[in-house]
């Protein structure tokens, strides 16, 4: 837990993971709001107030109980077989059936006795080995015992959630690797770093969450807008969010030649897209009500004539008039709300411009869906000498491509292109092994150190230290090639 210590309280609007064995989702802590996990349904109210990492119960009505610690009683020395050979798996073993089980829920018998109920009613369950014995336990209380544990979210249980949920939206990267890239890129408290990633914003959560709110991030995006959704799971406070940046990766060309400049912003391709939507559904819901009035008067036309008649066309008149005056009104509002975000984004823009333009950041981690050797090339720009940078790809080509561009362009020592190996154990008195089903890549991570780049020295440099190294053969042809 980040604020408040280990004994951190769960509070509402929070955001906080539910557990339940190995599976994991991130949901807002919200009174009266249906969640359903696991094929659970239940409401987060009466958890708020209780600490952090409490295992609770699902009782009738979706509520949750704390769950009382019971001491396992150990059952009268336990029978058990010697070995499972003569055990048929042919369904008949059970003597209760779907039916009578739902009664036992119905009746509001907890899960433990109906686990116990069911030992008891199984033909079997004697002539199974221990272990045999424990592990259908342990099956049977996972689907009668509904305890789901309320953790507060970290990188390693966000990774891990995302990881097995949803590895497509953080191009696979896998917990282990995204660990190596919080390490080889030297994260720390008061860092300048610039993050490139596609990873729905868990990288840069990741990083945040190591730099405690201290130093300053800046995101480059590409599109419209960067993605934050993981990195809204991680309920940091409002004040880590100060020295974020933003800045779009259309505009890194701009920025090193020279030619940027914020005037272009509304014009660009990449803002246009979500203008022309916003104005297209008020426009659509404006229109809808327009006719919405125009209509109303409609069906007072075929009636009699009467005295009131010419009255009412007056009235409606003067609510026309009312209606486009708002209408004005309204427009107003809009457009100057609309100067204002633009003028806000130009200015966050220039900032985040004029903290690139000091090319002294301390470390770059890219970690995104497109190719990487042209993003690293140009982002390295930025980066101060002697300093980390790390490339997470999921396939180890386009790393292989950026290691040769960077060999040749120079700049960089201590390259190194790396895959991390991940393997899980099962650790259980007598029974340790290794877990049987294993994630294959985690994907590959290119990783190096800064050094100064002296651009005009570089290549005659270069050709001198050729001539020193070469044998006389290659030496004589060196000084006949055309230069």
């Amino acid at each position: 837990a980040m604020e408040g210590g280990p004994s951190a309280r769960i509070r509402e609007g929070d955001c906080a993971v539910l557990k339940r064995d190995e599976v994991f989702k991130a949901v807002s802590v919200l009174r009266r709001r249906k969640i359903i996990f696991e094929k659970q349904w239940f409401y987060l109210d009466n958890a708020i107030g209780h600490i952090y990492g409490t295992t609770f119960e699902v009782t009738s009505g979706g509520n949750l109980q704390p769950k009382q610690e019971v001491e396992e009683t150990p059952t009268e020395t336990k029978e058990a077989g010697t070995d499972n050979r003569n055990i048929v798996d042919d369904g008949k073993s059970q003597k209760l059936t779907h039916d009578d089980i739902k009664a036992l829920k119905d009746k509001g018998i907890k899960g433990q006795e109906i686990v116990q109920q069911l030992i008891e009613n199984s033909t079997t369950f004697r002539d199974k080995t221990e272990f045999a014995q424990d592990k259908y336990i342990k099956k049977k209380k996972k689907k009668y015992e509904a305890v789901i544990t309320i953790v507060k979210p970290s990188t390693r249980i966000l990774s891990t959630m995302y990881y097995a949920r949803e590895p497509g939206k953080i191009n696979h990267l896998r917990y282990d690797t995204l660990a190596q890239m919080l390490t080889l890129g030297n994260i720390h408290a008061g860092n300048k770093m610039i993050v490139m990633e596609t990873c729905a914003g868990l990288v840069l959560g990741a990083v945040m969450e190591r730099m405690g709110g201290y130093g300053s991030i800046i995101q480059m995006y590409p599109g419209g807008g960067p993605v934050r959704a993981a990195t809204s799971c991680f309920g940091f406070p409002k004040a880590f969010f100060d020295n974020l940046h933003e800045f779009p990766l259309s505009k890194v060309q701009s920025l090193l030649s020279g030619t940027f400049t914020t005037e272009t912003l509304p014009a660009d391709p990449e803002e246009n897209p979500l203008v022309e939507e916003e104005s297209n559904g008020l426009s659509e819901e404006k229109q809808t009500s327009l006719q919405e009035t125009e209509e109303e008067p409609a069906p007072e036309a075929p009636m009699e004539i009467n005295p009131t008649e010419e009255q009412d066309t007056m009235d409606i008149n003067a609510e026309d008039v009312e209606f486009k005056e708002n209408k004005e009104k309204e427009n107003k509002e809009n457009v100057r709300e609309k100067q204002m975000k633009q003028w806000e984004r130009r200015k966050k823009l220039k900032e985040a411009a004029a903290l690139l333009r000091e090319k002294n950041a301390d470390g770059l981690i890219v970690a995104s869906k497109f190719h990487p050797a042209p993003l690293l090339l140009s982002l390295l720009e930025f980066v101060a000498p002697s300093r980390p940078f790390v490339v997470y790809c999921q396939y180890k080509e386009p790393l292989l491509e950026c290691y040769t561009k960077l060999r040749e362009r120079g700049g960089v020592i201590n390259l190194k292109l790396s895959e991390t190996w991940l393997r899980n154990y099962q650790v259980l008195p007598d029974r340790s092994h290794p877990k049987l089903t294993m994630s294959g890549g985690g994907g590959y991570l290119l990783s190096g150190i800064t050094v100064i780049l002296e651009k005009g020295r570089a290549d005659s440099s270069n050709s001198e230290a050729l001539k020193m190294e070469e044998p006389s053969s290659k030496r004589c042809k060196l000084q006949d090639l055309p230069c």
